[in-house]
């Protein structure tokens, strides 16, 4: 039997007999048998119904005989059926009840492990105004939404018009986690260590407890072919961004399109990267070096100009990253103008789902919550988080030791049998050092998750930004320790080119491996069991197919890449004008591969709406301001400065003011091109503008009203 079939009868209002409101909870004082009786006295009242099996609703306007599952839940084996039902009519009860306003489903039957939930027009519409999400007004202008004045925003009354897919399965998410118990509680079904005690996270109790052993948003097969059919197909070059938002969310929207931005931002500095490669033949010999491993050099020397390419490449690439990143930010403002996260704000809104502390009144808000110390936090931080950290950056250290006692032990290996395997053998300690720092870049990540859930972050921006903060530094320190201590302590500029050749060699073989080879083979061979259903399966079995897809594991490592991508190029491709060139490679496979997992090879995951790319745009931005400094110290270095300086006899006192100096100089060009491109084009400002100022003149409305009432 489908999820349309007629179950879940005794789930309705949750009034009582005699009409007087009651919460879903019931009275403290109530057992399990008395709610199960309780619950069949309420499923006898009358109450407005939508699709058949789904729990009732008490709001006209929000009846529908099509309900749409958006998200699936599974429960845990040894759940019985008394804590399902109560669990179905905690999720379809009114919010105003302590429930989470939804629609809920059983599934086949009343004692499967189970529910499809939705949601009623009314939740959605207040939950988009809680969200600070702007949708289109009747005038076609894009306005903070306001629950008060819904009728005159367009397509209101049409949710699937109104909000994407991905906005209405965040929204059930977001209700389910914000569900706090309203006084102490068994829950029936439960022993009385899984009593909910007074401002208890819900879910995330009924998660501990093993109640809820997963959920996850679920895939709309038409929509998901006609997306893949547009962004990774066939051989368009102009991804559907649009698309992706309304299928995937912001989240995953604002990835690819910066991806998209990044890819095509690529081309001037390969096409000036294979020009001085081309036309210098100093150039050409130090590629031939870089790859050889034997220090063997070209035929010819021949004598390079005073402005040599390597310098134009450096200024080139401390110019180029300052105007791809402004160029960005416009994209980025009028990409969240479009899909309506323009006015995003913190807000004061519930604890996140795995904050703790003691129970007390917030001072700020004035709500019963749980209460964490601020210095306590800072404590956790300064002697628990800093130390592991600093753990880890010794490791990094300890690695890159290893790897040049590896690099002289090879090359002294080569030089006494001069032969095709010990030139092969060269390769080696780079080779062992990238899989060592990629193996502790995975570990690391999994504790600064852990360091971060002990620091007890209250809001979830705050929690998501210490931890992204925290692999951002270790990733830095991980894949530049090597290059800059190569660069400003050795000052090798050949085994600087080496070191970066091998890196960049090595690292697109091992990306195209293992975004496209390794999903290929795992979509045609491991998951051909899933392509083997028919059309007439039941609904819940093909779900059930989707919950067996691995868990999408974020967009981390797949920004972390971008990062390193973007280090490279700015920071040390003066040293090698074709790190460009295989960057754009690579990226142009990784634009339709990464594509090609998120819709075939995972679940689909929940996607919170978002106006940026958050702490990583920052990321980058620190990167081109650190590429000054890098490109000015390389320049130093080379052979024709070198040469000019020592025939005008300037000594190295002179010769470091100068190119501090010149860094000053070239920074303060940075910062004239990032106040001459503004961070958003003009029409975006007045439209963001317009929006904060209707959104303060209805929040006074409220305010008088609230007065006069």
């Amino acid at each position: 039997m489908d999820i349309h079939g007629q179950h879940a009868g005794h789930l309705g209002e949750t009034k009582t007999p005699a009409g007087g409101e009651e919460d879903v909870f019931g009275s403290r004082s109530e057992t399990a048998q008395q709610l199960e009786d309780k619950m069949e006295t309420v499923s006898k009242q009358s109450a407005p119904t939508v699709g058949p099996g789904w729990t009732k609703v008490s709001c006209p306007c929000c009846l529908s005989e099509n309900v749409e599952p958006l998200v699936f839940i599974k429960l845990g084996e040894q759940v019985r059926p008394e804590t399902k039902r109560w669990l179905i009519r905690l999720i379809g009860a009114p919010q105003k009840d302590g429930g989470a306003g939804l629609l809920a489903h059983p599934g086949e039957d009343a004692s499967s492990d189970i529910i499809m939930v939705s949601a009623p027009r009314c939740t959605l519409l207040r939950a988009t105004e809680d969200l600070s999400l702007c949708k289109t007004y009747s005038n076609g202008e894009m306005e903070a939404f306001s629950y008060k004045n819904r009728d005159n925003f367009k397509d209101s009354d049409n949710m699937e018009a109104f909000l994407t897919l991905a906005e209405r399965q965040y929204i059930v998410k977001y209700e389910l986690d914000s569900l706090c118990a309203q006084r102490d509680l068994r829950i029936p079904g439960l022993p009385d260590s899984c009593t909910l005690q007074h401002r208890d996270n819900i879910w995330r109790k009924l998660e501990s407890a093993g109640v809820i052993k997963d959920m996850f948003p679920l895939h709309n097969e038409d929509k998901l072919k006609d997306l893949s059919q547009a962004w990774y197909t066939g051989n368009q070059l102009v991804q559907p961004l649009d698309a992706v938002n309304e299928y995937f969310g912001s989240t995953v929207a604002f990835y690819f399109s910066f991806l998209d931005c990044y890819t095509w931002s690529l081309l001037p500095p390969a096409i000036l990267g294979l020009f001085i490669t081309y036309f210098s033949g100093v150039v050409q010999n130090e590629m031939l070096e870089s790859v050889s491993s034997s220090g063997v050099k070209g035929d010819e020397e021949e004598p390079e100009p005073a402005v040599s390419g390597h310098m134009i490449q450096a200024v080139f690439s401390m110019l180029w990253s300052t105007v791809v990143m402004e160029m960005w930010k416009r994209r980025s403002s009028s990409l969240s103008y479009r899909w309506g996260t323009l006015h995003l704000a913190e807000r004061f809104a519930e604890p996140r789902p795995g904050f703790k502390g003691r129970l007390g009144v917030n001072p700020v808000t004035g709500r019963m919550e749980p209460l964490f110390p601020e210095w306590q936090r800072e404590a956790r931080m300064a002697l628990v988080s800093v130390p592991a950290v600093g753990l880890f950056l010794g490791l990094v250290v300890l690695g890159m030791f290893c790897f040049y006692w590896g690099e002289a032990k090879m090359q002294q290996l080569h030089e006494d049998w001069d032969s095709m395997l010990s030139q092969t053998l060269l390769y080696m300690p780079s080779v062992l050092h990238i899989i060592y720092t990629n193996v502790l870049a995975t570990v690391y990540k999994t504790i600064a998750l852990m360091l971060t859930e002990y620091e007890n972050h209250r809001e979830e921006s705050a929690f998501e930004n210490h931890l992204t903060t925290k692999v951002l530094v270790f990733t830095f320190f991980n894949y530049f320790a090597v290059l800059f201590h190569i660069a400003f302590f050795k000052q090798d500029v050949p085994m600087l080119r080496k070191r970066l050749a091998s890196l960049l060699v090595v690292t697109q073989l091992v990306n195209q491996v293992t975004e496209v080879v390794i999903p290929f083979l795992v979509d045609k061979f491991m998951s051909a069991t899933s392509k083997t259903e028919s059309e007439d399966d039941p609904q819940e079995d093909k779900f059930r197919k989707q919950g067996a897809m691995p868990v999408f594991p974020g967009l981390f490592a797949e920004y972390i890449e971008l990062l390193v991508q973007f280090g490279y190029l700015s920071l040390f491709s003066c040293v090698y004008p074709l790190t460009a060139v295989l960057l754009l490679i690579n990226n142009l496979t990784e634009i339709r591969s990464d594509a090609y997992k998120i819709c075939k090879l995972f679940r689909k995951p929940f996607s919170p709406p978002v106006a940026n790319m958050g702490v990583w745009q920052t990321a980058f931005e620190v990167l081109s301001f650190v590429s000054v400094v890098s490109n000015c110290w390389l320049l130093l270095l080379s052979p024709q400065l070198k040469d000019l300086f020592e025939e005008g006899r300037m000594s190295s006192t002179n010769l470091l003011l100068l190119a501090v100096a010149v860094e000053h100089v070239l920074i303060l060009v940075k910062l004239f091109l990032t106040v001459l491109i503004p961070d958003e084009p003009d029409w975006i400002r007045k439209k963001r503008e317009h929006i904060e100022y209707t959104s303060m003149q209805a929040l006074k409305q409220q305010r008088l009203f609230a007065g006069e009432s």
